[in-house]
């Protein structure tokens, strides 16, 4: 062993022993390490020599001594396991002869399972009394050599184990040692094998132990009696048994491993004398064992293999079966130790390079693209379409640098070599699958390919070699992007579409304000219906293509639908500003459209929002918004535009609430009809009723007729409406007249919408038919302005109701621009004169005499004449002197219930 006081660097030494936890107790101790190299070496630190007691010796008397003294901890350390500590003493005379005794606490060191020295302090044991027994000494090797044990070494006394080596504590999986001492042995012994504990043996057997994780190991048993006490004691030394029994099992499977191995494995003599057969090569080959064995070697395998040839080797041969078919084999050929011959592997390759070709086959056939990259980057095979899709021939691939192809990422960005999926996948081992990028052929073509790149083996990711395959989606992505743009821009005008607006609009830039101009052509419905739908089309290209070239290159114009236009504009904000625009868009859209040799002229109404950089609101509510907008500029006169404000979209709101809330009255009772007194002149007494619908609102309260039949008007509730009003009012009406013996007539009010209605006549006939009310006793009104819209249509439905017998009204004559001749086709029955002319009619000459004249022309055609809102005692005895036939107004009667007005 060499010696060495100064080897390394000091503090070295100390660090380690420091993170050892190593340290001199008395501040007297030398630490030393040995690393058990060949030949082995031995170093400390200075000091060593007053600890031995040999003051002064040289460093190869110290190395002598300290290896002795060293001795029972190195006799085995190469099986012990690094991380174990120890601690012993030895006696040892000094250079006077004085004896003393060393203390030598150690600890081995190593990396994994594998101990490579000692780390420790040595230190003088102050000598307090007697120089210590033989017999505590040999008590204390006896201790070191349990502890240095490789096998596990447990006593027990009572069933409560007392001692444990470290072996023990490791083989238990114990952290520490009460996890083993001072439990029950018992705890450690699987039920199977409770004989260790009932009836020790000292004879060696096997049992099952317990670790303290609670998983089971086979273990050889040694129980040994220490003590004669009560209870009596015993040392239990145990050898894990696992390593024996795999060793075992080893081989036995490499006995069955020739049996049932695949390959056949075929044993000869040097002669070229079979004499092994095993059931692989029966199956290979098809000679039994028994037929086999015996002959020469080239009557079983078609061909003499030259074993001496391909000693150590690997041959590929051709072989015959019994029936004469070939075998394409591998063979290996081994010398056997025990005789004189060889051992053969043959592997039959016959399926596999079957199944190679048809591979080559269909790979040769496919579509796609296939590249196979070696280990150093060179393309090894190409497949023919990989040629077409490249565009490079076959024989300008093989054994080039897969960088050599030119790759850009869907952003246009050139992908660098080392990016390269083939080259990413050999270097990570990461498949990459359906990754889109562009190709440049040498032809200067872009083709995009949708690429998957893959290791050939993924179970050997050391061979590297990368199988890329591709496929031309040129013609798919223009596909995609003809779709994608079609999904995203009006068919007719190529302008966005709604999602892309809505897209566009999310996606803006959060700190620059913008607008949102909502704009709808007025009136289009009218060239619609009246020039046709492809006048209409053409009418819409050309709007479109107006509002695109009066508007930005960076702003978004689009087609929401029908005639409704959209312009998204950052270029230009604040309200005088926007004003400005959108006067200017208005002036481009009037200009004169020529059209199948047509002059049509157009106007639109828009919405304006402002849009500032803090604005939170999502791309649908900038749209919402700007659609009150543009129907605020609607209801205000038409060719206009409007600001949207918080105040408008509240009436919206509350519009939408309460357009809600009305459908919801139909059903739960809050509507209810009133009726208002209509008074015949002549008699002054009441000769009939109008209905007028009633919504007292459970929150609200009573809400206007003013407010909710606008609304029940545009979104068609209007039907329903008049169904219930005239259901609940017929049948009401006909229970007072049949109760009370009233005759009175009852008058019901027809709006626009019900005369589209196709189901009105049904309804009226069901009404009358159901309630039992004569039809001379209803009167529908119909406004002017409805009767003047469509007169043939309107003529066709009141044909339809006069044949029920009903009476026909003509309701606020005088706002609609009607003439007499028009109101002689109609069939009327009854003229009621709009309030806005009784209004006044007393204190007005010019007011009166258009009254009279009114009443004039309604006599002459035989209809009779009734004056709405009359409100004053002098507005009715004005009437009266005019020779109007009837009246209604609040001076003759408020609306009032059933109830209360028949009470």
């Amino acid at each position: 062993m060499e010696a060495d006081a100064l080897a390394g660097e000091p503090g070295g030494i100390t660090r380690r022993a420091q993170l050892a936890g190593l340290r001199p107790t008395d501040g007297a101790g030398v630490l030393f390490s040995l690393h058990a190299s060949d030949p082995a070496t031995l170093t400390w630190l200075p000091g060593l020599d007053a600890v031995l007691g040999l003051p002064g010796a040289s460093g190869k008397e110290l190395c002598d001594r300290l290896t002795e003294l060293l001795r029972p901890l190195t006799a085995d350390l190469r099986r012990t396991p690094p991380g174990r500590d120890f601690e012993l003493e030895q006696p040892q005379d000094g250079a006077d002869g004085t004896p003393r005794r060393i203390r030598l606490r150690a600890r081995t060191v190593g990396e994994q399972d594998h101990t490579t020295g000692l780390l420790g302090v040595a230190s003088a044991v102050a000598e307090t009394g007697t120089a210590k027994s033989a017999l505590a000494e040999l008590s204390d090797r006896y201790q070191l050599l349990m502890e240095q044990s490789p096998d596990a070494i447990c006593v027990h006394s009572g069933g409560v184990v007392t001692y444990a080596n470290q072996a023990a504590l490791d083989l238990f999986a114990a952290r520490a040692a009460h996890e083993v001492v001072s439990q029950e042995f018992a705890s450690f012994v699987a039920a199977e094998s409770a004989h260790l504990v009932e009836n020790p043996s000292a004879e060696p057997s096997e049992a099952v132990l317990k670790r303290l994780d609670g998983s089971k190991f086979v273990a050889e048993t040694v129980s040994v009696r220490t003590s004669d006490s009560n209870p009596p004691s015993f040392q239990v030394v145990i050898r894990d048994s696992t390593v024996k029994h795999a060793a075992a099992a080893a081989v036995r499977a490499q006995e069955a491993l020739v049996t049932h191995v695949s390959d056949a494995i075929v044993t000869i003599t040097g002669e070229g004398i079979v004499t092994g057969w095993n059931p692989a090569a029966e199956t290979v080959y098809g000679w039994p064992s028994a037929e086999a064995i015996g002959r020469r070697v080239h009557e079983v395998l078609g061909i003499d293999p030259d074993p001496v040839a391909i000693r150590d080797g690997v041959a590929e041969q051709t072989h015959r079966g019994r029936d004469g078919s070939p075998r394409l084999v591998r063979v290996s050929a081994t010398e056997t130790e025990t005789v004189d011959g060889f051992l053969l592997v043959c592997t039959d390759e016959t399926a596999r390079r079957r199944v190679e070709q048809h591979y080559a086959t269909v790979v040769a056939a496919l579509d796609e693209g296939v590249l196979v990259v070696g280990p150093t980057g060179l393309i090894q095979s190409a497949n023919p379409s990989a040629c077409r899709i490249l565009g490079v021939p076959e024989a300008k691939l093989l054994g080039v640098p897969c960088t050599t192809l030119v790759l850009f990422d869907e952003d246009g960005n050139r992908i660098p070599d080392d990016e390269l999926p083939t080259i990413h996948t050999r270097r990570t081992g990461i498949t990459h699958n359906g990754l889109v990028v562009r190709l440049r052929r040498p032809d200067g073509r872009d083709v995009w390919v949708s690429l998957t790149s893959r290791l050939l083996d993924t179970d050997d990711p050391n061979g590297v070699s990368v199988v890329t395959s591709f496929t031309d989606i040129t013609e798919r992505r223009a596909i995609s992007a003809r779709l994608a743009h079609e999904a995203t821009h009006d068919p007719l005008t190529r302008l966005a579409n709604r999602t892309l607006v809505l897209d566009r609009l999310d996606r803006r830039d959060g700190t620059e304000p913008a607008a949102v101009l909502f704009l709808d052509l007025d009136k289009f419905k009218l060239i619609n219906d009246s020039l046709g739908h492809p006048v209409g089309d053409q009418v819409l290209r050309i709007a479109g293509e107006r509002l695109r070239r009066a508007t930005g290159p960076d702003d978004v114009v689009g087609r929401l639908g029908g005639d409704e236009f959209v312009v998204v504009t950052s270029a230009t904000t604040g309200q005088a500003q926007v004003g400005v625009f959108a006067a200017h868009l208005r002036s481009v859209l009037s200009e004169p459209v020529s059209v199948h040799g047509r002059q049509l002229h157009l106007d639109a109404s828009m919405g304006i929002v402002l849009v500032e950089p803090d604005d939170r609101r999502s791309a649908e509510d900038l749209l919402r918004d700007a659609d009150v907008a543009m129907y605020q500029a609607k209801s205000r006169g038409r060719g206009r535009f409007e600001f949207f404000d918080v105040a408008l979209r509240e009436r919206m709101q509350r519009r939408l609430r309460m357009e809600q809330d009305l459908r919801d009255a139909v059903h739960s009772g809050q509507l209810w009809p009133a009726y208002q007194p209509v008074v015949d002149l002549r008699t002054g007494e009441m000769v009939g009723v109008e209905a007028l619908l009633r919504w007292t609102h459970p929150k609200h309260g009573a809400i206007s007729p003013a407010e909710f039949i606008p609304l029940a008007e545009e979104s068609e509730l209007i039907n329903v409406l008049g169904k219930y009003v005239l259901r609940d009012t017929t049948r009401e009406l006909a229970a007072l007249r049949t109760g009370r013996g009233l005759d009175l007539s009852l008058k019901v009010n027809l709006s626009v919408r019900q005369l589209d209605d196709p189901h009105l006549v049904p309804a009226v006939r069901d009404a009358l038919a159901t309630t039992g009310l004569p039809p001379g006793s209803l009167t529908l009104e119909v406004t002017e302005s409805a009767l003047m819209r469509d007169t043939s249509a309107a003529a066709e439905v009141l044909s339809a109701l006069r044949s029920l017998g009903v009476l026909l009204a003509i309701d606020d004559f005088g706002t609609g621009y009607s003439s007499l001749a028009q109101l002689r086709r109609l069939t009327l029955d009854t003229l009621k004169i709009d309030r806005s002319f009784i209004t006044g009619i007393a204190e007005s000459r010019d007011a009166a005499a258009i009254v009279t004249s009114i009443i004039a022309m309604a006599h002459a055609v035989d209809l009779t004449v009734v004056a709405e809102g009359v409100e004053t005692a002098e507005e009715l005895a004005l009437l009266r002197e005019l020779g109007c036939d009837q009246a209604q107004g609040y001076h003759l009667g408020r609306p009032l219930a059933a109830a209360e007005l028949f009470q």
